[in-house]
């Protein structure tokens, strides 16, 4: 693995009218690893994912990825950068087919329009891109559903192809396995250790067994704050991590 940093934080911090939700955060992704952000509801996760890829702007602190200093940029800008989280562009539009979801996500990559006036010729040159994406994501039999109509599990890997569209350095992913059934859970986990083969990959997992079989790295919040960070073995016997799961300090 990789020993530089791709992404790190120097003391992030948010305040919402007096209340601190995340505070002096000093996050340190590595390049090439998968990189597990967790902790208890209100740890602060989310609200550091937004700051993170500036849908919320820091009250202070320093966020670098590839060095650059990227505080202030916009989303779209550090989007382009190659930092995606994968909701700003996996909005599935519902009443297309798959095929067509993927296609749009190629033409976003091209410019700042959607090329909706295009021929269909012109448009259609993408299809053997958006099919290797559909295929590596395990969608290849969904090619013509429309994206309402796909099982739940179904709609992520969509939305994780679109992301991949964009042919991101790191992919930021909140929750890609929330509400899901074991089998979806198993079959978009192996799709995350797919697609992080050869990318940076920072997720907000709730599935302590999802972070502990896929992660190289962990850091866990509480109140706003880092209480611990390393492998999924130190962080789940460090007694601030069991305290903030459980509320007792057991051993």
């Amino acid at each position: 693995m990789s020993e530089t940093f791709i992404l790190r934080t120097q003391d992030l911090t948010k305040e919402f009218k007096g209340f601190v939700a995340v505070r002096s955060v000093n996050l340190q992704v590595r390049g090439g690893e998968i990189h597990a952000l967790i902790g208890p509801n209100g740890a602060g996760k989310t609200t550091c994912f937004n700051l993170l890829t500036h849908f919320l702007t820091p009250t202070a602190g320093r966020i670098f990825f590839k060095g650059r200093d990227i505080t202030g940029a916009s989303p779209a800008a550090i989007a382009r950068m190659g930092l995606v989280r994968s909701f700003q562009i996996s909005a599935v539009f519902p009443h297309l087919s798959v095929l067509e979801n993927v296609r749009i996500a190629l033409q976003r990559k091209r410019g700042a329009s959607y090329d909706f006036w295009r021929s269909e010729r012109v448009l259609e040159a993408h299809d053997p891109r958006a099919r290797e994406l559909i295929e590596a994501v395990g969608l290849a039999e969904y090619a013509d559903a429309i994206a309402v109509e796909l099982p739940y599990g179904r709609k992520r890997a969509l939305e994780i192809a679109t992301t991949l569209a964009l042919e991101p350095e790191m992919m930021l992913l909140d929750e890609p396995t929330a509400g899901m059934t074991h089998e979806d859970v198993e079959r978009i986990s192996a799709l995350i250790k797919r697609v992080a083969a050869n990318r940076t990959v920072l997720m907000v997992e709730h599935n302590l067994s999802v972070v502990e079989h896929l992660s190289d790295r962990i850091t866990v919040l509480a109140r706003g704050e880092v209480i611990a960070e390393g492998d999924y073995v130190a962080v789940s016997r460090h007694p601030d991590v069991i305290q903030a799961y459980l509320g007792t300090a057991h051993a």
